[in-house]
C-alpha cells in the first residue's frame, strides 16, 4: 500500500500538484462544480499509477487541481464505489493520496434516498452521522498500523467546526440546509420496501452507496470531514416507486447551485 501511494504521490508531483489544502470528492450529477475553481492541471485517473478507474455515468474520472477563494483545491471528478467491483482500499486510496500530497480538509457531496419522510427531493442534507451497512472496513487490512492508528474513535466522524460553518453560510443565505444520518449500503440495486422500513427503524434518515468508506478513512489520517447529501428521490415503503436514473441526475443538477455557494464559502471561510 505504502508503495503505491507514494508511486502515486510522485506522479501526481512531478504533473505539478504542488501541496493542496482542500480535498473534493464530487458524488453523481455534481461534476459541475469544477467548473468553479481556476484549473491549474486536470490528470485522467487511468494515468495515475495504481490508481482505480470510475466506471458509473456521471462520473468522468479526472483528478483536478486548481484555486478557489484563494485555496489550492484538489477535485475528484467522479468516485469509486464497492459495487463496482473494487475493494475498500481501493475505494478510498484516493483519499491518502491527496492526504500525502498535503490536504487537511476533506468535502464530499453524494445524492441519496430520503427514509426521514420529512425530506424531500431536492433537499441539501449536511451529514451529522453514519451507519456502515457495506460489510467491510477500509481500515481491516494488514498493514494498516503503518498509515495511522488501527482503531480509530468514530464518536465524532464529521467535523462539529464546518457543521457550525455550514449551517451560518445557508442561514445567511436563505438555504435550508438538512441534518441528518446517512446509511451506507452496497447496491447496485435499490432497496426493498422491507428494507426501507429497516432503514427507518435503524435510525436512517438518508440512504446511498457511497461516502461512508472515505470518511472512515479521512478520520484515520485525522483530516477535518464534511459530507453534503443532495435528496434525489424519496423513499416511501407504503408507495413504492421506481427510481428514474435521468431523474435523479436532474434533481442533483438543479441543487448544483446552492451546494457550489456553500462549498465556495465554507472553503473561504478556512
Amino acid at each position: 500500500m505504502i508503495k503505491y501511494i507514494n508511486e502515486a504521490v510522485n506522479y501526481l508531483t512531478e504533473k505539478g500538484f504542488d501541496t493542496p489544502e482542500v480535498g473534493i470528492i464530487l458524488g453523481s450529477g455534481l461534476g459541475d462544480f469544477a467548473n468553479q475553481i481556476d484549473v491549474i492541471k486536470t490528470v485522467s485517473y487511468n494515468h495515475i499509477p495504481n490508481f482505480p478507474t470510475t466506471t458509473v455515468q456521471f462520473h468522468e474520472g479526472k483528478l483536478i487541481y486548481g484555486i478557489l477563494e484563494g485555496k489550492k483545491i484538489i477535485i475528484m471528478q467522479g468516485r469509486f464505489h464497492l459495487y463496482e467491483g473494487y475493494t475498500m482500499q481501493d475505494v478510498t486510496f484516493p483519499v491518502r493520496i491527496m492526504y500525502k500530497l498535503g490536504i487537511k480538509t476533506l468535502l464530499i457531496s453524494n445524492a441519496s434516498g430520503a427514509i426521514n419522510p420529512d425530506l424531500k427531493k431536492g433537499n441539501i442534507l449536511f451529514v451529522n452521522d453514519h451507519i456502515n451497512l457495506q460489510g467491510q472496513s477500509p481500515l481491516a487490512f494488514k498493514g494498516v498500523e503503518k498509515l495511522g492508528i488501527r482503531f480509530v474513535d468514530m464518536r465524532t466522524p464529521y467535523s462539529k467546526k464546518l457543521q457550525t460553518q455550514f449551517n451560518i453560510i445557508a442561514k445567511n443565505n436563505n438555504i435550508n440546509l438538512k441534518q441528518g444520518v446517512y446509511a451506507s449500503v452496497l447496491g447496485p440495486q435499490m432497496e426493498t420496501p422491507a428494507e426501507y422500513k429497516m432503514l427507518k427503524i435503524l435510525g436512517a434518515d438518508v440512504v446511498g452507496m457511497s461516502t461512508v468508506p472515505e470518511v472512515i478513512v479521512a478520520n484515520h489520517l485525522k483530516l477535518n470531514v464534511a459530507a453534503l447529501s443532495i435528496i434525489t428521490d424519496e423513499c416511501d415503503p407504503n408507495k413504492p416507486e421506481a427510481a428514474s436514473f435521468s431523474e435523479i441526475m436532474s434533481i442533483a443538477n438543479s441543487a448544483v447551485p446552492k451546494m457550489t455557494l456553500l462549498f465556495r464559502e465554507v472553503i473561504k471561510s478556512l
